[in-house]
C-alpha cells in the first residue's frame, strides 16, 4: 500500500467526521428547541405544609401521652438512643452532626437550635418540642411533618418513644415533669 492509498483511507475518515458533525449543526438549526429558563417543574408546596401541620396536630391530640411514657424507662432510652447517636449529640454543649444537638430538648421550641440549618417544615413550625409533638415526630418523622430532612424511619413501639421521650428529658439542665 503506497502513501496515496493512505491519505485516501485518512481523508475518507475526516470527510465522515466533517459530515457527521455539519449534520448535527444542520439538524440543530433546522430542529430549534427553545430550552426553559429554569428546567424541570415548578411544585406548589406551601398550600400542602399547612395542612400536614394542622393534620399531625389532630392526631396529637387524640394520644394518651401519661399512659405511653408510664410504658418507657431511662434505662432502655439510653440504649435506643444510640441508633440517634450517629446523626445527634445528647451531651451538654454538644456540637451539632448530621442533626442538631438534642441536649435541652424537651421543652425547646421546634428549629430552636441557632447554629444549625433546619428544613422549612421545622423552621416554621411554630411549636416547642412537648412529650405529645416528640411522641408523634419519633413515631415517625416523614410522615409527622412532611418536608423534614431527618430520613430516620422511626419507632414503632410505644414503650421506645417513651424510653427515648424520657432519656432526653433527662439530659436537660432541668428536666420537666413527666404527665
Amino acid at each position: 500500500m503506497d502513501s496515496f492509498e493512505v491519505n485516501k483511507i485518512i481523508a475518507a475518515i475526516l470527510m465522515v467526521a466533517l459530515l457527521v458533525i455539519g449534520l448535527g449543526k444542520i439538524a440543530d438549526g433546522v430542529f430549534h428547541v427553545n430550552k426553559p429558563k429554569n428546567p424541570g417543574y415548578q411544585v406548589e408546596v406551601e398550600s400542602q405544609l399547612t395542612s400536614n401541620t394542622s393534620q399531625a396536630a389532630e392526631i396529637v391530640e387524640k394520644v394518651d401521652i401519661a399512659a405511653i411514657m408510664s410504658l418507657g424507662d431511662v434505662a432502655s432510652g439510653e440504649k435506643i438512643f444510640k441508633k440517634c447517636a450517629a446523626c445527634h449529640s445528647i451531651n451538654k454543649g454538644g456540637k451539632n452532626k448530621i442533626g442538631p444537638a438534642l441536649y435541652n430538648v424537651v421543652g425547646r421550641a421546634v428549629g430552636g437550635v441557632d447554629d444549625y440549618k433546619y428544613s422549612k417544615t421545622l423552621a416554621s413550625y411554630d411549636k416547642d418540642w412537648t412529650f405529645e409533638e416528640l411522641n408523634g415526630f419519633l413515631q415517625k418523622p416523614a410522615t409527622y411533618l412532611k418536608g423534614t430532612k431527618m430520613s430516620y424511619a422511626g419507632l414503632r413501639k410505644e414503650k421506645d418513644r417513651a424510653s427515648i421521650i424520657k432519656y432526653l428529658n433527662q439530659n436537660s439542665d432541668s428536666p420537666k415533669l413527666l404527665p
